[in-house]
């Protein structure tokens, strides 16, 4: 073998381990780590048992084992080993196992003290998967509290090793690597808007092939991607270069043989992300990024996970390029200008900040412990761990006290969602293709939202194609059925015979939509929120749904998957979460307090009745929220009583507040006993609260009010006048000739008042705040209009010895 840039670094290596216990290796894709370090902590007797490496990928895996495996001159599963889903090569001699991450995973929830390794590697954690960050979290706890003798190693490419150092309290070692330049070579123009990915790929590829020399590693988000390219390539490619697609879901002999060296002439690998560390193919020297990369992100369209397609990273573009200086001086190229460059972000974010978090929740469930009491390099975000939580209850996962339940357990046991794990634990085998279709990216192109033709499609897919006019995406669909056999081998048999509607049901028991009144294509989803089914998809006219696939509109989703649901089905699944519910609330709609008596599953109202005996009190409940809506609009005798509150207070009374914004806030302290018989807007209209604010004075206060802002003015006439305050100054009105009489100008407390006198048809004559001298100066003036335009009425030329009335000369009412 040649010597291996890492074997600098192994004795510091070695020497980290035997000291503390623990390590974080930095060293470059290339140097050697994957295979290298595992062989060096067996040869050097660093740990007892058995050493357990993490791969984030399972073709890493099996190719690190088949190296490792290599190096010694033995067949795979006997010192060296792997463990994938579905697949294992070990034996009773095994000391190295190469395991995916949810293998770790697993293994610890079955064996906290994992009995018989003495090694755990952390292989390329500057991924930041999930399943990474949970293994080392659970790891650094089992060996803080049960096995102190646990060797704990963290491998990176990239990452910066300071957080995950002090997060380990392990030492640092730095290995250099072997690298060649690199030259970096963009495109000219951005691509034509409406270029095909695959297209724009094919042409930069054949662009390097004529320029450059030795093999082409050329990165592409998925398998989908990397067939389409390969067959806009196989015409344009000279004579001497082979084709090599390289994924996961590869058969085995097909990734080994894009890995190893191409002696017949030059290879073009057409690989996903997992070429970027995880893997080093040989006698690459130039590299094509296509500048794509699939991530794992919450998709609120079919509320798990999904593998969405983004930019890359800076950091990513960086290590890919890389890739090409490995052998030899190497040439990269990128399907993007320098200028789209600066728009890349620098690094991907850690999954556990942009993915589901119910599986986790479920793990942390059934390891007891939740995520702050558990050394996590990015805590999980507590809105998005909340949300889980609250699934997992649905589910019947987590108690009302969030603790694991048997069920749960169960569901922990399946390499599933949870969705999909409830549903499979509960109707078994026969759920497996659903499982495996619901966890799928679609494999029909336009068809209708009818669940039921993907399993048709899955059953037959030559037949499906004859009769049907929808696209399938074939490489998806083979995909689909190789999960599907997987599941029905590990699927328990199941205690209930249902339709894939009831199936899809278990898993979605907040999605079940029904349809809206007088609306054939809209739906209410049990979990509260909107949906739309396309205008022209015939499930549009079903009562009850399931809606297993949406856009993810958080206003009104775009329905893209469903199931027709019966309801006999839903009431038999879910019994008892069907219970009848009282329900006495404002309706924006309606504008008043409407009582309902409603049989409900979720936000689902199946029945619905007048509740006829409502209680007053739940009805003025109600109302108060209509009340918030509406607005206080208080009376004039409402406005005048506050008016005269805030005058008490601004003279130093020790009164309540009754601004708007203090009465809205109080609502149920002073409004709520006084608003029986309101129900409506209207009713709130007419409604006066007077009353109700006067309530919130003592009489001690009344009185102390009553005292210092008077609420009327006594006439001349002995009438009761109220006095407004809602102006500058306090303020009456009334007839002039009810003045009479009076000498003095009314002031109220040592503030004159404003007084508008007016004539005998309610009309303001004049406003004073010196009656006096109205009488002695322009009443004359007023006098002679009066009498000319109301000779019936008594004028007389000195009103302050007059008798004040409201009646004409002759005696008549006016």
């Amino acid at each position: 073998m040649p010597r291996l840039p890492i074997e600098d670094a192994l004795p510091d290596l070695l020497s980290a381990v035997r000291r503390t216990g623990r390590a974080v290796l930095q060293a470059p894709p290339g140097a050697g780590k994957t295979t290298r370090v595992p062989l060096a902590l067996l040869e050097a007797g660093a740990f007892d048992g058995t050493l357990v490496m993490l791969e984030p990928r399972r073709l890493a895996a099996r190719a690190a084992a088949e190296r490792m495996a290599e190096t010694l001159g033995e067949p795979v599963g006997k010192t060296v080993g792997y463990r994938i889903r579905g697949e294992a090569k070990v034996s009773a001699a095994t000391r190295i196992e190469v395991v995916t991450e949810g293998i770790l995973t697993r293994r610890l929830q079955s064996d906290p003290e994992l009995t018989g390794v003495g090694a755990v590697i952390f292989d390329e954690i500057h991924e930041r998967s999930l399943n990474a960050d949970l293994g080392l979290a659970l790891c650094l706890e089992i060996a803080g509290a049960l096995r102190e003798d646990l060797r704990l190693l963290a491998m990176s490419a990239t990452l910066e090793a300071g957080p995950i150092a002090d997060l380990m309290a392990a030492p640092v070692v730095t290995s250099e690597g072997r690298s060649y330049p690199v030259e970096t070579r963009w495109l000219d123009r951005p691509l034509p808007k409406g270029t095909r990915l695959e297209d724009g790929t094919a042409d930069l590829v054949a662009t390097a092939l004529g320029e450059t020399e030795g093999g082409v590693l050329v990165f592409l988000p998925g398998e989908g991607e990397i067939r389409r390219t390969a067959a806009r390539l196989k015409s344009r490619l000279p004579p001497d270069a082979v084709l090599r697609p390289l994924y996961g879901a590869l058969p085995p002999d097909e990734q080994r043989a894009a890995i190893r060296p191409e002696p017949s002439g030059r290879k073009v690998v057409l690989a996903t992300a997992i070429a970027e560390t995880s893997l080093t193919i040989e006698d690459v020297r130039v590299v094509v990024d296509a500048g794509r990369a699939r991530r794992a992100r919450f998709d609120p369209g079919s509320g798990m996970s999904r593998l969405v397609t983004e930019r890359v990273t800076r950091a990513e573009a960086t290590q890919r390029a890389g890739r090409a200086g490995r052998v030899a001086p190497g040439v990269a190229y990128r399907l993007w200008t320098r200028g789209e460059e600066g728009a890349l972000v620098p690094h991907p974010p850690a999954e556990i900040e942009a993915a589901d978090l119910a599986g986790l929740a479920l793990d942390l469930a059934l390891w007891g412990a939740a995520p702050e009491a558990l050394p996590f390099l990015t805590p999980p975000p507590a809105a998005t761990y909340a949300e889980a939580q609250e699934l997992l209850q649905l589910l019947g996962a987590l108690d009302s006290e969030r603790r694991v339940t048997p069920h749960g357990k169960a569901l922990a046991r399946l390499p599933l969602h949870p969705r999909l794990a409830h549903m499979v634990a509960i109707a078994g085998k026969d759920a497996a293709p659903l499982a495996a279709l619901l966890a799928a990216r679609d494999p029909l192109k336009g068809a209708p939202a009818d669940i039921t033709l993907r399993l048709e499609a899955l059953r037959d897919p030559k037949g499906f194609s004859a009769a049907r006019p929808y696209e399938v995406r074939r490489a998806a669909l083979k995909s689909i059925q190789d999960e599907a056999k997987r599941l029905t081998r590990e699927a328990p048999t199941g205690t209930e015979d249902l339709r894939p509607a009831a199936m899809a049901a278990l898993a979605y028991p907040d999605r079940i939509g029904l349809r809206r009144r007088g609306d054939s294509s809209r739906y209410i989803l049990s979990g509260g929120k909107g949906a739309v089914m396309p205008e022209d998809d015939a499930m549009g006219e079903a009562h009850l749904i399931v809606a297993t696939d949406t856009d993810g509109n958080p206003r009104e989703a775009r329905i893209r998957q469903a199931a027709r649901l019966e309801e006999a089905e839903l009431r038999a699944l879910f019994s008892d979460r069907i219970a009848w519910e009282d329900v006495c609330a404002w309706s924006r709609r309606d504008r008043r307090v409407v009582a309902r008596q409603q049989e409900r599953f979720g936000a689902l109202v199946l029945d619905d009745r007048i509740w006829r005996d409502v209680p007053e009190d739940l009805v003025a409940r109600a109302m108060l929220d209509g009340v918030r809506e509406i607005g206080l609009a208080l009376t004039a005798r409402a406005r005048r009583f506050a008016a005269r509150v805030a005058l008490g207070r601004a003279a130093g009374l020790d009164l309540p507040e009754m601004d708007e914004e203090a009465l809205m806030a109080t609502l149920e302290e002073w409004l709520l006993p006084f608003l029986s018989g309101v129900r409506s807007a209207e009713d709130w209209r007419r409604f006066d609260p007077t009353e109700a604010l006067e309530a919130r004075l003592d009489w001690p206060q009344r009185q102390a009010l009553d005292n210092a802002v008077p609420g009327a003015f006594t006439t001349p006439l002995g009438r009761s006048i109220p006095i407004d305050y809602s102006g500058e100054a306090p303020e009456i009105s009334l007839r002039l000739q009810e003045m009479f009489g009076q000498r003095t100008h009314p002031v109220v407390g040592d503030t004159k008042l404003r007084v508008t006198l007016l004539s005998p048809a309610g009309r303001p004559v004049q406003t004073t705040t010196d009656l006096p001298g109205f009488w002695d100066g322009s009443y004359a003036d007023v006098r002679k209009d009066m009498r000319a335009r109301y000779p019936k009425h008594p004028w007389p030329e000195n009103p302050r010895e007059a008798d004040p009335t409201l009646r004409t000369k002759r005696g008549g009412g006016g």
